[in-house]
Order: C-alpha cells, then structure tokens, then sequence
C-alpha cells in the first residue's frame, strides 16, 4: 500500500514535465492508456472474453464506473488549474466525506473524534484558503472546486460500495476501474480535439496511464482485500506526503507556509481520527 501512495504521487512532478499537452487533453491520454493497460492486465487474468462475466446489470458497478470516471478527469483538470499541494490536500479531506455520507445515508453515528477532525480539518483548509486567495492566485478557487469532485467521488462509492455488502452483494472493483477510464476517455476526447501532443508527451501519458493509474489501483484492490479499512486510510494519506514532495524536488513548486501549516493540521486530524478509530476496534 506504501508503494501504491508513492505511485499515485507522481501525477503532479510528471505533469509539470509535459511539453505541449494541456487541459483536457492531458485527462484522455491518461484515461485512455490506463483502459489499455487494464484491459491488458485483465484479458491476462481472466481471457479475452473477461467482458462476458462483467455485472452489466449491477447498478453499483456504472455508478462505481461513473465515480472513477470523475476522479480520473477531475483530479487531472484540477492539476492544470492550481499548485500540486492544494489538490492534494482536498483530495486528503476524502475519509471525512466519506464519514459524512455514510452519517447522511446510512444513519452510522459519527462518533466525537470524528467530529472534532472535522472541525480541525475545516480550520486547515480555510487557512488555506484564505491565503491563497489573498495571494490573488488566478485560478485557485476553480482548481480546488475541480479537485473537491474527487473525494466526494470517491466517498459516494464508497458509501454505495458499503451498502451494497450489506445487502450480500460483492463488487470486483478492477472492472470497475476499467469502466471508469473508458468512460474518462469518452467524454474528454471531443474536448481535448485537436491534439497536440509530442512524442514526449505521450510517453509520458502511457507511464501515467500504466504506473501512475492502472497498476496501483490493481494493488489497491488487492491490499483492500487483507488490509483493515482504517489502515488503508492511514496509509493512504501518504500519497499528499509523497505528492508534494516529488512536485517539490522534481517540478520545484514550493508550497507556501500557510499551505504547509494548514495542510499539517488536515493531515494530523485524518491521521488521529483513523488511528484512535483503528485502535478502539482492537481494545
């Protein structure tokens, strides 16, 4: 799970390298080499025919499909529109939605750790705000609008995902991903027309799309599956670490202080709530 954080981190210091290649573009060379490399891995697991076993029916796997589709394009808009730390740092307020729907939805109360987390988290990511807008940043406020479809994204699967088991279904969440990218690919294609990508570019696409994508949310699903749900938390916060520190040495984006302050609280607050919530379960 530690190598699939570091993975997912390159996004920011490899899209700083691109040459010519931006916006929308930028989402469907990704999304399309991250179907290919999945429908690669899959026809290897399971045959060329793995798309007659697929739950076609399953209203959960669309709409599984429907949210990795928008995380897969909002977080690479969201990159192209403010600095590698403010997206990752909304990206890391993720548990907490997800702790919110799940109180919406599914009427689990949420317990006063994860109220308090909450609030700290609030406080963290309105210091960043406030700075970053007083620092007059052109497109700040429409990258992190962008970058906020990823979490909820991905807290209303799993939300679904969770009340799906409780109803005895069982969703195999790589197909989904495979849907995901397809429908990612689809719909950012006539936007991204015309092209203008290099050869440089490309290649740096393919790298995203196998290793940055398509690989380490394989191994995320495999770790899922041994891993308690609040260690995967945890250890999945180590992707913002990861991020802005590659962003940082490789691309030279320096954080400001306050985002790093503010980005600290967030992440200490997620890493309390996880860990006293990890630690209750087994006393």
């Amino acid at each position: 799970m530690v190598l699939v954080t570091a993975l997912w981190a390159m996004a920011g210091v490899v899209t700083r390298q691109l040459d010519q290649v931006r916006g929308f573009e930028v989402t469907f060379w990704r999304s399309a080499f991250t179907a290919l490399s999945l429908f690669f891995f899959l026809s290897v697991r399971n045959g060329l025919r793995f798309g007659q076993k697929l739950p076609w029916r399953s209203p959960y796997f669309w709409i599984s499909g429907l949210c990795w589709g928008t995380m897969f394009t909002a977080f690479m808009m969201a990159l192209t529109l403010t600095a590698v730390a403010n997206v990752l740092i909304t990206l890391a307020c993720g548990p907490l939605i997800t702790a919110l729907l799940s109180w919406l939805f599914t009427a689990n109360r949420l317990p006063l750790r994860t109220w308090l987390a909450i609030g700290i988290a609030g406080a963290g990511i309105a210091l960043i705000f406030t700075t970053q807008i007083e620092l007059g940043e052109a497109n700040f406020l429409l990258g992190v609008a962008v970058a906020l479809c990823v979490p909820l994204a991905s807290s209303l699967q799993w939300t679904l995902i969770q009340k799906s088991q409780t109803l005895g279904l069982s969703l195999d969440l790589v197909p989904s991903v495979l849907l995901g990218a397809v429908l990612s690919s689809i719909v950012t294609l006539p936007l991204a027309w015309p092209f203008q990508v290099n050869a440089h570019d490309i290649g740096l696409m393919a790298f995203l799309g196998a290793f940055q994508l398509a690989i380490p949310c394989t191994l995320a699903v495999m770790c899922a599956r041994v891993l308690q749900a609040p260690e995967v938390a945890l250890l999945a916060l180590l992707e913002v670490i990861f991020g802005i520190a590659l962003a940082w040495l490789g691309a030279h984006e320096e954080p400001h202080a306050p985002v790093l302050i503010g980005g600290s609280m967030v992440l200490a607050a997620l890493f309390a709530n996880e860990w006293l919530g990890w630690r209750q379960r087994h006393v």
